[in-house]
């Protein structure tokens, strides 16, 4: 038996192994596989599940009659729950309201924005920015760049063979532009004085970069055309280039005139450089660089350096209304086009990179030394072959308009929360909770009239002293009535995305991490080695901290960025340290949220690296320097010596597999009542990857080392949540089924967590322990019974063995299979946990309960509400208690 439950165990691992790396749904993954009537029929089978009863009176406390709470006498059996008890840890309270609004966000995040918009923001190094507000947007820039390429003359031809025989002779050029701006001393130098560069590949500092189309050599004009009349190429992004071969004496030429403009942000038009590179592309890899140029901006274009574009709009425009031009005021395109600076003309290719291959031109310079001077012409012919690199070869022709962002105020319009699969409305499920909410705080206004005056004056005030007004206590909204979607991040090597969203109103900032969605994110989910948290320590040491490697790969390559852009979501003349912040995420998202809440719990918000490391660190403000804030709005930034914090910082993910071994855990809560203010983990009944990876150190066999994080808060009731009085149930009997099960406050010990699976066969609960104990348990009271004679004392002990021989007959009557696993050393809550798990899996539910649809009925329960996949939220009533 033994042997087969470790069996079954070990099975069990390397599946659930196999269910992370292929199987971990996600929302956005889950749209395109099941359609929207589909999604109804599956909900009509959940309508009749779990109901709910009503909140209760207290704001803060409205979800209690629906929390399953740990009774007094057994606060002390659970150590799982005493290591996490919020109150030892100064953890906040556990707030239904932000859980809503945070889940709506985590979901939402899997909506990434068109890949052909034109806000996106291409980085060098692969980690783009999509900008979705423009009062955001107004806040980082002062000007946004048109680049149109026109063509590209004098190319030199294709030598690489394999290419020639798929592409043709030519060179498969598209263009690169990107705006290095002057503050990055490295990217000046390699642009003015290296005349061998890689250009736009090499620059280190630009965080915009804009991409042509291909003009492929085997595609011609008359091909060109034909193509674009191919509605199916166009809708596939073909926008009609093409090349025309070289001639005698003349190199060829790549045409773009059909191609879309892209745009490029201008932080700071005095010192941008606008960088062009034309490129070779390949069928495989993205090609290598043919030559590169650059110029000013306001070389091109004098009147990008102005100190008051308002201004200068303003007069631009009334020059031409002077002049006799009509102008439409109230035309915005009008305007724009009015006031934008244009400059169209050529640009010759100055740098490129050094050739790697010149063994042929070092064969044919020592040929032709050899006919002039015999081996000795032959071995100076073949140095020189050697040293030359040749000029750059190219021409190009761009037209370019610039536009000035003026720092005006604007209205901020209420970005509506939706969420990744059609049907879902997070935004309106949230609304109504907070109409809910609203509603019940004014019927205990009305029955708790009778409150003390004083009282009733003193609860008027905040806490600082503050007078509350009656719009600030009817608005409860945690986005307040601004909420914006700022930016979407994400890289395109790692896969890694987020999305910040902000409320200026409110003070308040939330940023929600993207889950699994693309192959990238399965490869990175699969990677289950750790490496340190801390880059640079040993892992070797037993007490290292360690993370999951693929996590902490994929958020270190947005995380210096992301930072960035934290701390210019701010409005002007604001500090960070009045801002709340709020992190989630969903699925891989929730382990990335727990990573990014752990750096700035511990280190505040150090933009001057990514993830902690041990080699030192750039100032935390150098790169905001350079790339959002001039000189004088950093003057009062950089007397701030340490990188600063915000005013709060909260963490509730959904779904979240782990993310460390026992010492980051052990950090992590460290940190919370210490630099983290409330951190929780929501998970919805069966979700299969809340329990993953697995901790295989309980065979004793070898060492993964995985624990979660923070408390976890169940949505939905758990099968096994504390012991029955028999000792065999492990299902809790209530009057109502409490849809909130929170660690650490309520009965039982964490299903999610793996626990230990071998016991002391002795050990209380066990059968042998049981046994054990009752046969000690009426000796005891025996040995304490006075006898006065030999018969007494024969009595006596007949009576001692009857009662033994009747406690055991008593236990063995309840006795069960998982009591025979007992005998052997194993724990038998262990065994059906990881049994149960098995059968969820095959089932269906463990990977269903992890999909937003389900995350999305079980928080409407939660709060009160039928939420079913395209059917109208209604508010539940006592007859389906």
């Amino acid at each position: 038996l033994f042997l087969l439950v470790v069996v079954l165990h070990f099975i069990h691992v390397q599946f659930s192994f196999v269910v992370q790396a292929f199987t971990i749904p996600c929302s956005a993954l889950r749209t395109r596989v099941v359609s929207l009537k589909q999604e109804q029929q599956l909900s009509l089978v959940r309508k009749t599940t779990i109901s709910i009863v009503p909140s209760s009176t207290h704001a803060h406390e409205h979800y209690s009659d629906r929390v399953l709470l740990k009774s007094s006498e057994n606060d002390t059996n659970n150590e799982n729950n005493n290591n996490n008890n919020n109150d030892k840890n100064g953890n906040g309270p556990f707030d239904l309201t932000t859980t809503l609004f945070c889940s709506g966000l985590a979901f939402d995040a899997y909506a990434e924005p068109p890949p052909n918009s034109s806000r996106w923001e291409r980085g060098s190094s692969g980690c783009n920015v999509a900008f979705q507000s423009p009062s955001f947007t107004r806040n980082i820039y002062k000007g946004l760049l048109q680049i149109q390429p026109i063509k590209c003359t004098d190319l030199p031809d294709e030598d690489d063979s394999t290419e020639k025989l798929i592409t043709g002779s030519g060179k498969d050029a598209y263009v690169l532009v990107a705006v290095a701006e002057g503050k990055w001393k490295e990217d000046i130098e390699l642009i003015e004085k290296s005349k061998f560069n890689n250009g736009v590949l090499d620059l280190q500092g630009c965080a915009h970069v804009g991409r042509s189309s291909t003009a492929w050599s085997n595609v011609n004009e008359k091909k060109a055309q034909q193509m674009m009349k191919n509605v199916k190429k166009v809708e596939e992004g073909y926008m009609g280039a093409y090349h025309i071969p070289s001639s005698w004496g003349k190199g060829g030429q790549a045409i773009w005139e059909n191609d879309t403009p892209f745009y490029l942000y201008v932080q700071d038009p005095k010192d941008a450089r606008v960088v062009f590179t034309v490129m070779d592309d390949d069928i495989v890899g993205k090609g290598d660089p043919i030559g590169s140029t650059s110029r000013k901006l306001f070389d091109i274009l004098p009147a990008a350096n102005v100190d008051d574009p308002l201004s200068f709009m303003k007069s631009q425009i009334l020059q031409k209304m002077k002049n006799g031009e009509q102008i439409d005021l109230n035309d915005n395109e009008a305007l724009i086009k009015n006031i934008a600076q244009e400059w169209e003309g050529d640009l010759k290719l100055t740098s490129k990179p050094r050739k790697k291959d010149k063994n042929g031109q070092i064969a044919t310079m020592a040929a032709a030394g050899a006919m002039m001077a015999g081996p000795a012409g032959a071995a100076v012919g073949g140095i020189i072959g050697s040293l030359y690199e040749g000029e750059a070869r190219g021409r190009l022709f761009v037209k370019i308009k610039y536009m000035p962002i003026p720092k005006v105020s604007m209205n901020r319009e209420k970005y509506k929360v939706k969420g990744g699969l059609p049907g879902v409305d997070w935004g309106e499920l949230y609304e109504k909770h907070i109409q809910q909410q609203q509603t019940i705080n004014n019927q205990n206004e009305l029955s708790s009239s009778s409150v003390d005056e004083k009282e009733e004056e003193d609860n008027n005030y905040n806490d600082d002293g503050e007078p509350i007004t009656q719009k600030q206590q009817q608005d409860s909204h945690i986005g307040g009535k601004d909420l914006e979607f700022c930016c979407f991040i994400n890289h395109d090597k790692t896969g890694c995305a987020c999305a910040i969203y902000r409320s200026l109103e409110k003070k308040m900032i939330a940023i929600s991490f993207r889950g699994t969605c693309e192959l990238v994110d399965l490869l990175t989910d699969a990677s289950i080695t750790q490496e340190a948290w801390v880059e640079g320590e040993d892992i070797e040491k037993d007490d290292a901290v360690k993370v999951h490697v693929g996590f902490r790969k994929s958020l270190n390559s947005i995380s210096r960025k992301l930072k960035e852009l934290l701390l210019a979501s701010i409005a002007p003349g604001n500090s960070i340290s009045e801002y709340d912040l709020i992190v989630t995420g969903h699925s891989l998202g929730g382990s990335l949220s727990t990573l990014f809440t752990a750096d700035i719990g511990e280190y505040g918000i150090d933009a001057g690296r990514g993830l902690p490391q041990l080699e030192p660190s750039e100032p935390w403000y150098s790169s905001l320097a350079s790339n959002f804030f001039n000189n004088k709005d950093m003057k009062d930034v950089v007397d701030s010596k340490s990188p600063p914090r915000p005013k709060s910082l909260k963490m509730y993910n959904f779904g979240s597999p782990r993310v460390g071994n026992k010492e980051f855990t052990e950090k992590f809560d460290s940190l919370v009542g210490n630099g983290i203010d409330e951190a929780y983990r929501i998970v919805n009944g069966k979700d299969v990857v809340a329990r993953l990876p697995r901790t295989v150190n309980a065979l004793n066999l070898v060492s993964i080392g995985y624990e979660h994080c923070a408390p976890t808060v169940l949505i939905s009731l758990p099968e096994a949540v504390g012991d029955g009085d028999d000792g065999n149930s492990d299902v809790v009997e209530t009057e109502t089924k409490p849809l909130l099960w929170i660690e650490g406050q309520s009965e039982g010990s964490c299903p999610v967590r793996d626990g230990s699976m071998l016991i002391d066969p002795l050990a209380q609960g066990s059968l042998i322990g049981d046994i054990v104990s009752a046969v000690q348990n009426k000796e005891t009271s025996t040995s304490s019974t006075a006898v006065s004679t030999k018969e007494d004392n024969y009595l006596a002990k007949g009576d001692v063995l009857s009662k033994i021989s009747n406690a055991v007959k008593d236990r063995m009557e309840t006795f069960t299979a998982s009591d025979l696993i007992s005998v052997v050393g194993l724990d038998r809550n262990f065994v059906e946990r990881e049994s149960k798990i098995i059968q969820s899996v095959f089932s269906g539910e463990a990977l269903s309960h992890h999909m937003e649809d389900e995350y999305y009925s079980a928080m409407g329960r939660a709060c009160g509400f039928k939420a079913l996949v395209g059917d109208e939220i209604q508010l539940m009533d006592e007859s389906e208690l």
